[in-house]
């Protein structure tokens, strides 16, 4: 058996494999100070030969969550760099704040470490590192209290000499050590040694968690794989040297879930949508494949999905494109000083959770409002999780008239995700209304309808298991490795060269990707690289995209700064059926609230057959999700057994 494990918020998702391609699931509430307790909760009692794992362990160190501390950091640089990670790049998030702090470097400056080394941009070594300085200043790190130690020398992207010679030092003192040129080989000195610092400070961090983890699965025969953000799977020896790779971890797998579905479906355009309990993320796939970005910023600020440039710790790495917002079934519904309506940012979680979860909440909070709107049934998990519907109201009611109150948190709550949507699709330049939405996460199938109406999306799919869809897609994911150059001077000599780098794991295929500027320009898009690679089809690439995403076109040579490779290995992938073309399911009827009580029909998805029709308004039910039909909407049960609505 298989087992794939998403670790959220709110609930913890497992999906189970056997080895007659049958899957199986299970959700349960979130440990979020011990993270792995809910893990090790799920994986008992059970046989297991595979653990496919995705978390948020790397940003909510970041974050500061306690029991999770980043230890102390030092950092070697090339003299006269020392304040490069406070300097950084000037970015204001608030521009007209006076007060405005800069988030806290990771590393104090008498903790930063000057050596009088120098590589010049052509890679000429001009002064070659001294060990015996790199020595002195290792053993005043040791005393200290230094755990882990980031190294990033100036140009090193362009000849690495001088860092591997100070970590060939520095490996016999720290376990932990990262070289900059191994984790963002590419030019920015501000960008490469933030990106080498975050790496440091996570690897002590993700490493306890992982070695944990994986000391009870290896006890019990298998092994573990862990999700990166870029879409792929990595070996734990991989996340470990590189945890920057596994920062968004959970919402990629995802992205990647829908890319799937997509290829299975043959949607060459679909926006992934993933609701659950404390946030919703948004990202595009285009020809199957997930829009990637080669820069993030962590442990930051975000305004209304979109990261707020300065207000955290600059990585660069590929990741799924993605946007991501506090709107989740937890999401907390209060008023302001002046008594207006807010929603979020603050969520209820997994602990205390929702008013009517019964567990102390006092908060009301989306999944309240949907619950006193007859919109969800009056239970979780199959039955096994009563809501207890007098609370929630009695919560709501504090704020003033409750079923009001629902209905206009819902309102302002699908306002905050259609946002969200936008950045990851208008703001590339992309029409939301040329896509299919693939609605899932525990919540998303309830809003998937009027978020489309806000978009003007005409065709949402809501795939099978919902409520689990993301622990389903990183059983759909394939092992990915990447390996990048900077300014090459023949693309197609060196996407080869890189991929020979790869050519021992014995990838399946090549994907390729280029950092794309205008001669002169500061800042690069990121674009998708056929073969062979010329300079030619490289600009045309380049400025479709640009032309989509700014408007305009410049009449200049191009500049290739950044050329990567990932080398990917299929894994076998779920059997995903088709229901039973017999079968006359039987429905009930509720009062559900559509700008008014209505009379909905209500049905159990396990009896649909293929190609049912229902009509809104309507719901239908499974153990770990609700889809709600509006009127004027029509669902029809497609292949795989998704639920296909149409306006």
């Amino acid at each position: 058996m298989i087992v794939a494990v998403d670790v959220g918020g709110t609930f913890t998702d497992f999906v189970f494999l056997d080895e007659k391609g049958e899957v199986s699931t299970l959700k349960i509430l979130s440990t979020p100070r011990e993270p792995e307790k809910a893990v090790l909760k799920g994986l008992e009692d059970k046989i297991f030969n595979e653990v496919v794992h995705a978390s948020t362990i790397g940003t909510n160190a970041l974050l500061g969550q306690k029991g999770l501390e980043i230890p102390k950091v030092a950092l070697f640089v090339t003299k006269g760099f020392r304040d490069i990670i406070e300097i950084g790049r000037q970015n204001r998030p608030r521009l007209y704040d006076l007060y405005f702090e800069k988030p806290r470097p990771l590393v104090p400056r008498e903790l930063r470490f000057e050596i009088n080394e120098r590589t010049l941009y052509t890679g000429e070594i001009l002064r070659k590192v001294d060990r015996d300085e790199i020595s002195f200043f290792t053993d005043k790190a040791v005393e200290m209290g230094v755990v882990s130690v980031a190294v990033s020398f100036l140009h090193s992207y362009a000849n690495p000499y001088n860092e591997i010679v100070a970590g060939e030092v520095l490996k016999k003192k720290f376990r932990y050590v990262t070289l900059s040129h191994e984790v963002a080989w590419e030019p920015r000195e501000y960008e490469r040694t933030s990106t080498a610092v975050v790496n440091a400070a996570l690897m002590p961090v993700v490493s306890s968690y992982l070695e944990k983890l994986n000391s009870y699965i290896e006890s019990r025969g298998a092994k573990l794989y862990v999700m990166s953000s870029s879409g792929g799977l990595v070996n734990i020896n991989e996340a470990a040297k590189r945890p920057v790779q596994i920062i968004e971890s959970g919402p990629a797998g995802g992205v990647v879930s829908a890319a799937e579905f997509a290829r299975l479906l043959g949607l060459e355009k679909v926006i992934s949508f993933d609701m659950g309990g404390t946030t919703a993320k948004a990202g595009t796939v285009i020809d199957f494949e997930p829009y990637m970005t080669s820069e993030y910023e962590v442990g930051g600020e975000s305004h209304y999905g979109r990261i707020v440039k300065g207000s955290g710790y600059p990585v660069r790495f590929p990741f799924i494109d993605l946007s991501e917002v506090s709107a989740g079934g937890g999401t907390i519904i209060w008023r302001d000083e002046a008594g207006a309506l807010r929603v979020g940012p603050l969520s209820a979680g997994a602990d205390p959770g929702p008013v009517c979860y019964g567990r102390g909440g006092v908060e009301p909070t989306i999944t309240d409002a949907n619950l006193i709107l007859g919109r969800i049934p009056d239970y979780l998990l199959g039955g096994e999780m009563p809501l207890d519907k007098k609370g929630a109201l009695e919560a709501m009611r504090r704020l003033g008239d409750p079923y009001e109150i629902a209905e206009t948190a819902l309102e302002m709550i699908n306002l905050v995700m259609a946002r969200g949507i936008r950045l990851v699709t208008v703001e590339r330049g992309l029409d939301p209304a040329d896509f299919v939405l693939i609605a899932f996460g525990g919540a998303g199938p309830q809003h998937a309808a009027f978020l489309a109406e806000e978009l003007g999306i005409k065709r949402i799919i809501i795939p099978p298991m919902p409520g689990v869809f993301t622990a389903l897609g990183m059983l759909m994911a394939d092992f990915r490795f990447e390996v990048r150059k900077a300014f090459p001077k023949d693309p197609e000599e060196t996407f080869q060269e890189l991929e020979n780098k790869l050519m021992n794991l014995k990838p399946d295929y090549f994907i390729r990707y280029a950092d794309v500027r205008y001669r002169g320009q500061g800042w690069e898009l990121t674009v998708p690289v056929s073969r062979p690679a010329t300079i030619d089809s490289i600009r045309k690439v380049f400025e479709e995209k640009h032309m989509a995403t700014y408007g305009f076109r410049l009449d200049k040579d191009i500049e290739i700064v950044v050329v990567r490779v990932f080398g990917v290995i299929k894994r076998s992938k779920p059997t995903l059926k088709d229901p039973s073309v017999e079968g006359s399911p039987e429905a009930s009827e509720r009062e559900v609230f559509f700008n008014g009580w209505v009379k909905a029909s209500v049905f159990n998805r396990e009896d649909l057959p293929l190609g049912y029709k229902i009509k809104g308004p309507a719901l239908i039910i499974e153990k770990y999700s609700t889809t709600v039909v509006p009127p004027r909407w029509e669902v029809v049960v497609g292949r795989y057994g998704v639920l296909e609505m149409r306006l």
